[in-house]
Protein backbone atom coordinates (compact mmCIF):
# COMPACT_ATOMS: atom_id res chain seq x y z
CA UNK A 1 0.00 0.00 0.00
CA UNK A 2 1.34 3.67 -0.85
CA UNK A 3 1.44 6.48 1.83
CA UNK A 4 0.82 9.42 0.64
CA UNK A 5 0.90 11.42 4.14
CA UNK A 6 1.44 15.06 3.59
CA UNK A 7 4.49 16.81 6.02
CA UNK A 8 1.89 17.99 8.28
CA UNK A 9 -1.00 15.59 9.39
CA UNK A 10 -4.30 17.28 9.70
CA UNK A 11 -5.49 17.31 13.53
CA UNK A 12 -3.88 17.37 17.25
CA UNK A 13 -2.71 14.61 19.37
CA UNK A 14 -5.47 12.70 21.51
CA UNK A 15 -4.10 11.60 25.01
CA UNK A 16 -4.03 7.90 23.56
CA UNK A 17 -5.74 6.42 26.21
CA UNK A 18 -6.78 2.58 24.91
CA UNK A 19 -7.84 -0.40 26.33
CA UNK A 20 -7.90 -4.18 24.91
CA UNK A 21 -11.73 -5.10 23.71
CA UNK A 22 -12.66 -1.34 24.38
CA UNK A 23 -14.07 -0.75 20.89
CA UNK A 24 -15.84 -4.23 20.79
CA UNK A 25 -19.18 -2.70 20.88
CA UNK A 26 -18.71 -0.29 18.21
CA UNK A 27 -17.03 -3.22 16.29
CA UNK A 28 -19.78 -5.97 16.83
CA UNK A 29 -22.35 -3.33 15.28
CA UNK A 30 -19.72 -2.78 12.55
CA UNK A 31 -20.00 -5.64 11.39
CA UNK A 32 -23.34 -6.39 11.52
CA UNK A 33 -24.56 -3.54 9.88
CA UNK A 34 -21.37 -3.16 7.25
CA UNK A 35 -20.72 -6.61 6.43
CA UNK A 36 -22.15 -7.09 3.38
CA UNK A 37 -20.90 -3.78 2.29
CA UNK A 38 -17.58 -4.94 2.93
CA UNK A 39 -17.73 -8.70 1.54
CA UNK A 40 -18.74 -6.51 -1.80
CA UNK A 41 -15.85 -4.55 -2.08
CA UNK A 42 -13.00 -6.37 -4.26
CA UNK A 43 -10.40 -4.90 -1.57
CA UNK A 44 -12.58 -3.56 1.34
CA UNK A 45 -10.22 -1.21 3.30
CA UNK A 46 -10.92 0.41 6.56
CA UNK A 47 -9.12 2.90 8.55
CA UNK A 48 -8.83 2.86 12.51
CA UNK A 49 -8.14 6.56 12.53
CA UNK A 50 -6.37 7.68 16.56
CA UNK A 51 -5.67 4.42 17.45
CA UNK A 52 -4.32 5.83 20.56
CA UNK A 53 -0.69 4.70 22.37
CA UNK A 54 -1.05 0.61 21.68
CA UNK A 55 -2.66 -0.86 18.60
CA UNK A 56 -5.17 -3.18 20.42
CA UNK A 57 -7.81 -1.66 18.79
CA UNK A 58 -6.70 -2.02 14.97
CA UNK A 59 -5.49 -5.40 15.87
CA UNK A 60 -9.05 -6.30 17.05
CA UNK A 61 -10.94 -4.39 14.19
CA UNK A 62 -8.75 -7.17 11.85
CA UNK A 63 -9.74 -9.89 13.28
CA UNK A 64 -13.42 -8.66 13.59
CA UNK A 65 -14.11 -7.59 10.60
CA UNK A 66 -12.45 -10.71 8.32
CA UNK A 67 -14.76 -12.81 10.20
CA UNK A 68 -17.22 -10.71 8.29
CA UNK A 69 -14.92 -10.15 5.40
CA UNK A 70 -12.41 -12.12 5.03
CA UNK A 71 -10.88 -9.56 2.01
CA UNK A 72 -11.04 -7.02 5.09
CA UNK A 73 -7.40 -4.68 5.70
CA UNK A 74 -7.09 -2.53 8.10
CA UNK A 75 -4.94 0.84 8.40
CA UNK A 76 -3.91 1.98 12.16
CA UNK A 77 -3.48 6.22 11.71
CA UNK A 78 -1.88 7.94 14.17
CA UNK A 79 -0.90 11.07 14.47
CA UNK A 80 1.79 11.19 16.79
CA UNK A 81 4.80 9.76 15.46
CA UNK A 82 6.48 7.52 18.25
CA UNK A 83 3.10 5.78 18.23
CA UNK A 84 3.43 4.76 15.09
CA UNK A 85 6.67 3.58 15.34
CA UNK A 86 5.77 1.80 18.64
CA UNK A 87 3.01 -0.35 16.54
CA UNK A 88 4.99 -1.49 13.52
CA UNK A 89 6.00 -4.63 15.13
CA UNK A 90 2.27 -5.69 15.43
CA UNK A 91 2.10 -5.46 11.54
CA UNK A 92 0.56 -8.20 9.54
CA UNK A 93 -0.74 -9.71 6.50
CA UNK A 94 -3.86 -7.35 6.24
CA UNK A 95 -2.63 -4.59 9.12
CA UNK A 96 0.07 -1.97 8.50
CA UNK A 97 0.30 1.35 10.60
CA UNK A 98 0.60 4.89 8.99
CA UNK A 99 1.71 8.51 10.46
CA UNK A 100 -1.45 10.64 9.87
CA UNK A 101 -4.34 12.93 10.39
CA UNK A 102 -7.60 13.53 9.29
CA UNK A 103 -6.43 13.35 5.32
CA UNK A 104 -6.05 9.81 6.06
CA UNK A 105 -2.85 8.56 4.45
CA UNK A 106 -3.58 5.98 2.05
CA UNK A 107 -4.46 4.98 -1.27
CA UNK A 108 -7.58 4.87 -2.42
CA UNK A 109 -10.91 5.73 -0.72
CA UNK A 110 -12.15 3.77 2.04
CA UNK A 111 -14.91 1.54 2.85
CA UNK A 112 -14.84 2.01 6.46
CA UNK A 113 -13.15 5.44 8.92
CA UNK A 114 -13.51 4.33 12.51
CA UNK A 115 -12.92 7.40 15.00
CA UNK A 116 -13.32 6.71 18.47
CA UNK A 117 -12.72 8.90 21.16
CA UNK A 118 -11.16 11.35 18.77
CA UNK A 119 -13.11 14.40 18.53
CA UNK A 120 -13.86 14.62 22.24
CA UNK A 121 -10.94 17.12 22.78
CA UNK A 122 -12.05 19.34 19.92
CA UNK A 123 -14.58 22.23 20.15
CA UNK A 124 -18.02 21.79 18.78
CA UNK A 125 -18.03 23.93 15.87
CA UNK A 126 -15.37 22.04 14.74
CA UNK A 127 -16.55 18.43 13.96
CA UNK A 128 -18.73 18.95 11.22
CA UNK A 129 -16.06 20.49 8.83
CA UNK A 130 -14.04 16.91 10.28
CA UNK A 131 -17.15 15.06 9.51
CA UNK A 132 -17.48 16.35 5.71
CA UNK A 133 -13.31 16.18 5.42
CA UNK A 134 -13.73 12.36 6.38
CA UNK A 135 -16.83 11.55 4.80
CA UNK A 136 -15.47 13.10 1.37
CA UNK A 137 -12.41 10.28 1.80
CA UNK A 138 -15.54 7.38 1.99
CA UNK A 139 -16.12 4.96 -1.02
CA UNK A 140 -18.63 6.49 -3.17
CA UNK A 141 -22.27 4.95 -3.38
CA UNK A 142 -22.85 2.95 -6.33
CA UNK A 143 -26.72 3.02 -7.10
CA UNK A 144 -26.07 0.49 -9.88
CA UNK A 145 -24.74 -2.32 -7.51
CA UNK A 146 -26.41 -1.01 -4.62
CA UNK A 147 -23.70 -0.27 -2.54
CA UNK A 148 -24.40 2.52 0.20
CA UNK A 149 -20.59 3.49 -0.15
CA UNK A 150 -18.21 3.49 3.05
CA UNK A 151 -19.06 4.14 6.36
CA UNK A 152 -17.43 6.53 9.15
CA UNK A 153 -18.24 6.12 12.59
CA UNK A 154 -17.31 8.39 15.06
CA UNK A 155 -17.92 8.34 18.91
CA UNK A 156 -16.96 7.86 22.25
CA UNK A 157 -16.93 5.50 24.97
CA UNK A 158 -15.72 4.98 28.28
CA UNK A 159 -12.47 3.32 29.22
CA UNK A 160 -13.45 -0.41 29.46
CA UNK A 161 -16.35 0.23 26.63
CA UNK A 162 -18.66 -0.13 29.18
CA UNK A 163 -21.40 2.54 27.70
CA UNK A 164 -20.74 4.16 24.15
CA UNK A 165 -22.57 6.35 21.66
CA UNK A 166 -21.81 6.62 18.02
CA UNK A 167 -22.36 8.49 14.91
CA UNK A 168 -22.71 6.68 11.45
CA UNK A 169 -22.66 8.95 8.19
CA UNK A 170 -21.95 7.78 4.71
CA UNK A 171 -20.63 10.11 2.17
CA UNK A 172 -24.10 12.02 2.17
CA UNK A 173 -23.45 12.96 5.68
CA UNK A 174 -25.00 11.49 9.23
CA UNK A 175 -27.02 9.01 9.10
CA UNK A 176 -27.62 7.28 12.92
CA UNK A 177 -26.98 7.55 16.31
CA UNK A 178 -26.17 4.25 18.40
CA UNK A 179 -26.16 4.04 21.91
CA UNK A 180 -24.90 0.53 23.09
CA UNK A 181 -24.06 -0.33 27.15
CA UNK A 182 -23.53 -3.43 29.05
CA UNK A 183 -26.80 -3.79 30.60
CA UNK A 184 -25.77 -5.43 33.55
CA UNK A 185 -24.40 -1.51 34.75
CA UNK A 186 -26.70 0.09 33.90
CA UNK A 187 -28.90 2.32 36.52
CA UNK A 188 -31.18 4.18 33.31
CA UNK A 189 -30.42 5.16 30.00
CA UNK A 190 -29.46 8.55 30.39
CA UNK A 191 -26.26 7.30 31.95
CA UNK A 192 -25.29 7.20 28.61
CA UNK A 193 -25.30 10.70 28.34
CA UNK A 194 -21.82 11.11 29.91
CA UNK A 195 -20.96 9.45 26.34
CA UNK A 196 -22.35 11.30 23.97
CA UNK A 197 -19.80 12.05 20.90
CA UNK A 198 -18.89 16.18 20.83
CA UNK A 199 -21.15 16.81 18.40
CA UNK A 200 -23.96 15.90 21.15
CA UNK A 201 -22.62 16.08 24.78
CA UNK A 202 -23.04 19.92 24.99
CA UNK A 203 -26.32 19.41 23.79
CA UNK A 204 -28.49 17.15 26.55
CA UNK A 205 -30.23 20.04 27.93
CA UNK A 206 -34.09 21.14 27.49
CA UNK A 207 -35.24 22.36 23.97
CA UNK A 208 -32.57 19.97 22.28
CA UNK A 209 -33.72 16.80 20.75
CA UNK A 210 -31.32 14.19 22.23
CA UNK A 211 -32.37 15.58 25.89
CA UNK A 212 -35.90 14.86 24.95
CA UNK A 213 -34.73 11.44 23.49
CA UNK A 214 -32.92 10.32 26.39
CA UNK A 215 -35.96 11.50 28.86
CA UNK A 216 -38.39 9.31 27.21
CA UNK A 217 -35.49 6.86 27.22
CA UNK A 218 -35.98 7.07 31.13
CA UNK A 219 -39.56 7.04 31.15
CA UNK A 220 -39.84 3.93 29.36
CA UNK A 221 -37.30 2.08 31.20
CA UNK A 222 -39.03 3.28 34.43
CA UNK A 223 -42.04 1.93 32.49
CA UNK A 224 -40.32 -1.10 31.74
CA UNK A 225 -39.19 -2.25 35.39
CA UNK A 226 -41.54 -4.93 36.24
CA UNK A 227 -39.41 -6.64 33.05
CA UNK A 228 -36.63 -6.74 35.24
CA UNK A 229 -37.60 -9.56 37.03
CA UNK A 230 -36.64 -11.38 33.59
CA UNK A 231 -33.34 -9.15 33.46
CA UNK A 232 -31.79 -5.97 32.24
CA UNK A 233 -32.26 -7.40 28.81
CA UNK A 234 -35.65 -7.74 28.53
CA UNK A 235 -36.39 -4.61 30.52
CA UNK A 236 -34.16 -2.92 27.77
CA UNK A 237 -36.38 -4.78 24.99
CA UNK A 238 -39.42 -3.51 25.95
CA UNK A 239 -38.39 0.38 26.96
CA UNK A 240 -36.83 0.14 23.39
CA UNK A 241 -39.87 -1.09 22.01
CA UNK A 242 -42.34 1.75 23.67
CA UNK A 243 -39.45 4.24 22.35
CA UNK A 244 -40.52 3.48 18.83
CA UNK A 245 -43.94 4.78 19.26
CA UNK A 246 -42.20 8.42 19.03
CA UNK A 247 -38.69 8.27 17.84
CA UNK A 248 -37.69 6.70 14.68
CA UNK A 249 -35.77 4.18 15.97
CA UNK A 250 -33.93 1.53 12.87
CA UNK A 251 -33.04 -1.45 14.16
CA UNK A 252 -35.31 -4.21 15.88
CA UNK A 253 -34.81 -6.84 18.76
CA UNK A 254 -31.75 -8.77 17.44
CA UNK A 255 -29.49 -5.61 17.74
CA UNK A 256 -32.01 -4.57 21.45
CA UNK A 257 -30.27 -8.02 22.77
CA UNK A 258 -26.97 -6.94 22.45
CA UNK A 259 -27.85 -3.81 24.60
CA UNK A 260 -28.28 -1.47 21.34
CA UNK A 261 -30.46 0.80 20.03
CA UNK A 262 -29.99 3.20 16.87
CA UNK A 263 -32.19 6.29 15.77
CA UNK A 264 -32.38 8.09 12.67
CA UNK A 265 -29.72 10.99 12.87
CA UNK A 266 -32.67 13.56 11.97
CA UNK A 267 -33.96 12.97 15.06
CA UNK A 268 -31.16 13.85 17.52
CA UNK A 269 -29.57 16.28 15.30
CA UNK A 270 -29.16 20.02 17.35
CA UNK A 271 -30.74 22.59 16.67
CA UNK A 272 -29.18 25.54 15.52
Amino acid sequence: MTSRAPARPVGTATRGTTNPNRLRRMDRWIAATHGAELRRAVEPLAVDLGYGAAPWTAVELLLRLRRVAPRARVVGVEIEPARVTAARPYEREGLVFRHGGFEIPVSGRPHLVRAANVLRQYDEDEVAPVWERLCARLTPADPATGSGGGLLIEGTCDEIGRRHVWVALGPEGPRTVTFATRLGSLVRPSDLAERLPKVLIHRNVPGEPVHSFLRDFDRAWAAAAPYASYGARQRWIRAVRDLTADWPVTDGPVRWRQGEVTVRWGALAPRS
